[in-house]
């Protein structure tokens, strides 16, 4: 039975470059998949392409690509991402540069296009799925809308023969799925088989977790060299089964352990898990050890898509303000404490506006409060965080740390702070007919 290997090149947009080299140079992989594209992410680059009609697409690709481009030609490897993030289009183009700049003359790389919605939102009336309230409320501060689009445009662009797929806002899942679509000749409407292929993108889609990222624990979760973590890499047949692995010798370890806690990864309901190209049903999924570092999964399936599709709405929100200070030494926390105590209080003396305000002392109770606080501490660090409605204001509260130096407790030394816009994210739901993909090949 035909066989196709899939690579994570990547989990996020700040993710580490040597374990997809390592994966395309010994893998032995058809296509590697960069996963860099978080909710938030996408708001972000419509900021940055604002101020630079050249600039919204993902700061890391050209560093990828100088390094991942030859192998990946020399070694047969398809590659796809969402590292166009806000400005596909600019990032098709500096790829073809960079192919050319490295020889790779021939080079095909498709650009995904129609995710942003913006101005069909800004037209229409939708609500916002985490509040209920119009979107409408925050039209005049919308930075960008995204659809998530799945796999269907990338399948096309698979079909018209590009080496290198880049995309928008598109499931993370879809990223793998859509190979699979195009190698076996699956139907989008194979609801099963999307189910199975669903199970290996969400398996896949944060690289590194696979293979004992974000798992290990001291003690109690021992996680092989993992300075050299490997990234995970999926053996899929054309009946949808799947071995998980990674390259020999690599750091990490891969076992349902690590495979079950992906599986839950941001898994609401495993009976739906809602995508643009099916609701997967991941609710009788089982692991098996199929050997070191290799394990088998079955159990996935799925249903009929959705009728909509998931908008991400990036919004101005408001600005932050923030200021800290370390103590240490005996009486570390009181010191704190008492510096807290000041800033508090200064910005009241100001009048400083707030919206939103959290005075913490970082280990001791930033996370879970002073019920569980060790007073004992012996160095801690004073952070105030204040959110405002204007730029100046989220200025004063980091001014208002900095003066603890010479108006503060004993012993306060390292201040850094900040002022930033504050971008929020939330959802809206979009009919799919007025979500229009279209896929554009260029040549280096």
């Amino acid at each position: 039975m035909k066989t196709i290997r899939i690579g994570s090149g990547a989990g996020y947009s700040g993710d580490r470059l040597e374990p997809a080299i390592e994966l395309a140079e010994k893998g032995g992989i058809q296509y590697l998949c960069f996963e860099c594209l978080a909710e938030r992410t996408i708001a972000l680059a419509q900021q940055a392409k604002t101020r630079d009609r050249t600039n919204g697409f993902d700061s890391l690709m050209a560093y990828r690509w100088k390094s991942i481009l030859p192998i990946a030609r020399r070694n047969g490897i398809r590659i796809i991402t969402n590292m166009g993030a806000a400005n596909t289009a600019e990032a098709v183009k500096q790829t073809i540069g960079i192919a050319r700049h490295l020889g790779l003359k021939g080079l095909k790389v498709a650009g995904v296009y129609g995710d942003d919605v913006l101005q069909t939102i800004q037209g229409g009336d939708y609500r916002i799925m985490e509040t209920g309230a119009e979107v409408k409320s925050i039209r005049d501060r919308l930075l960008s809308a995204n659809a998530y689009l799945g796999a269907g445009p990338v399948v096309e662009a698979l079909g018209l023969g590009a080496d290198v797929v880049i995309t928008g806002r598109i499931s993370d899942p879809a990223l793998f799925i859509s190979p699979l679509v195009h190698e076996f000749g699956w139907s989008m409407d194979d609801w099963h088989r999307l189910g199975q292929a669903t199970l290996v993108g969400h398996l896949l889609e944060c690289g590194g977790q696979l293979c004992g990222g974000y798992f290990m624990e001291p003690g109690r979760k021992a996680v092989p060299a993992p300075a050299r973590l490997g990234f995970p890499l999926a053996e899929v047949a054309a009946d949808g089964s799947a071995l998980f692995t990674k390259v020999s010798g690599s750091g990490g370890t891969i076992s349902p352990a690590t495979c079950t806690e992906q599986l839950l990864y941001e898994l609401c309901d495993p009976s739906a898990y809602l995508t643009p190209d099916v609701v997967a049903d991941f609710s009788h999924v089982t692991f098996r050890q199929d050997g070191p570092n290799r394990v088998r999964a079955a159990g996935a399936t799925g249903r009929q898509r959705p009728g909509s599709l998931k908008v991400s709405l990036g919004y101005l929100d408001s600005f932050l303000g923030e200021g800290q200070i370390s103590y240490a030494g005996p009486g570390a926390v009181e010191r704190g404490r008492l510096a807290l105590g000041i800033v508090r209080e200064r910005l009241e003396i100001i009048g400083l506006r707030a919206l939103e305000a959290r005075y913490d002392l970082i280990g001791v109770d930033a996370l879970h409060g002073p019920a569980l606080g060790h007073e004992g501490a012996y160095e801690v660090r004073a952070r105030v965080v204040v959110r405002t409605a204007s730029i100046a204001e989220a200025v004063r509260v980091g001014n208002e740390v900095e003066t603890l130096y010479t108006n503060g407790p004993a012993g306060g030394a390292g201040v850094s702070k900040q002022a930033r816009e504050i971008v929020g994210m939330v959802s809206t739901l979009l009919p799919r007919e007025l979500v229009t993909p279209n896929v554009v090949c260029e040549v280096a």
